[in-house]
């Protein structure tokens, strides 16, 4: 155990800043399943500096995160991470991605009703994320008992109106696991970017920088 816990201590002395932890370090109790280190995301492919399923957060976050687990799990339920630290070597290759119009080979799935033209001016992809500082989480509920993710009336990084936190236009068990998965992110210290169910971010985000170490 002791010689584990050791090349544990290695590994991110070697690989991460001061201040950034793996989540399963903190909480190993929470689901990770990064899409961008598949090709199961909006550009169909796996994105640069995606090395590995290690979702990676500033020590706050990830306190602050699994503060948040411990809440869902009393009702049944555990947190699921699609992304967390996103390097901007990563966010860089986003915005090379979303210049190439002939590339559209997950248009059906993720924005069939928009082009990726208008990606930047809808706020959808920008030169700069909030994921790089460490502390923006995207995350959603998984059903403990059954194994399977709850409903929320669109799949993640849909882009789109339906993806608003608020959206009307869809039912009312959509509605009500959107709300639960908002309102205990908020009484935890997140705030929720508007046009994404999904997207929380850490009020009191320790950094500013933009970091660009890899994902491994």
């Amino acid at each position: 155990m002791k010689l584990i816990l050791f090349f544990s201590f290695l590994f991110k002395l070697l690989f991460l800043p001061d201040g950034f932890v793996y989540l399963k370090d903190i909480d190993d109790s929470i689901i990770v399943d990064l899409k961008y280190f598949t090709n199961s995301n909006f550009t169909a492919q796996k994105v640069d500096y995606y090395y590995s399923n290690n979702a990676i957060l500033t020590e706050e976050t990830a306190i602050a995160l699994s503060r948040a687990q411990s809440q869902f799990k009393k009702l049944g339920y555990s947190l699921i991470v699609y992304d967390a630290y996103r390097p901007q070597s990563s966010v860089d290759f986003f915005v090379s991605w979303s210049k190439k119009q002939e590339d559209t080979l997950n248009k059906h799935l993720y924005y069939p009703n928009i082009n990726k033209s208008d990606f930047f001016k809808l706020g959808y992809i920008a030169k700069k994320s909030g994921h790089s500082r460490g502390s923006t989480v995207d995350v959603s509920l998984v059903n403990i008992s059954t194994k399977l993710e709850i409903d929320m009336g669109t799949i993640y990084d849909f882009f789109g109106v339906e993806s608003s936190t608020f959206f009307s236009d869809i039912s009312e068990i959509q509605k009500n696991n959107r709300y639960l998965l908002y309102d205990i992110m908020i009484k935890n210290g997140f705030k929720n970017y508007s046009k994404e169910w999904w997207h929380f971010t850490l009020i009191d985000e320790p950094y500013n920088e933009y970091y660009n170490f890899p994902v491994k």
